[in-house]
């Protein structure tokens, strides 16, 4: 079993033994037990409240690194013409401390039945899609 210890910033020039495919909420796990697509065993073992994002370097206690990647995974998709009903969504989806993916032309969340109902009253366009999903940490999140 490979045992990794230590979370390192993205370099795409890395030379890592294999990548690591984890879901949104796989990623917010400091301890766990994984096992890959190949079948290999790995342990996390990371500081508590170690948030992993997209590229991140995972460095095993031998010197190995490992890259994570965001695993594709069931998503609502919310797009609009109007940036304001955008920003008007956020701010009802973050008052129900949903996790949330934010950028400039849409918002990503975890499928729900009545969180869409809310979204599609507001007027906006909401698609299912299996994406990487890279939700917010928060405030007080931090990357080290």
């Amino acid at each position: 079993m490979l045992t990794l210890t230590q979370r390192l910033t993205p370099n795409p020039d890395a030379d890592v033994i294999f990548t690591l495919a984890l879901t949104a909420e796989e990623r917010m796990r400091s301890r766990h037990y994984f096992e890959t697509n190949n079948g290999r065993s790995v342990y996390l073992h990371l500081p508590r409240g170690t948030v992993l994002r997209q590229g991140d370097l995972l460095k095993s206690e031998q010197g190995d690194f490992v890259r994570v990647v965001a695993k594709a995974e069931p998503v609502l998709t919310v797009t609009t013409d109007n940036p304001l009903d955008l920003l008007r969504a956020a701010y009802h989806l973050g008052n129900r401390h949903v996790a949330l993916e934010l950028t400039a032309s849409y918002l990503r969340l975890t499928p729900d039945p009545v969180l869409r109902d809310l979204l599609e009253h507001l007027g906006l366009t909401v698609i299912d899609e299996v994406s990487p999903f890279q939700p917010e940490t928060g405030a007080y999140g931090h990357r080290h």
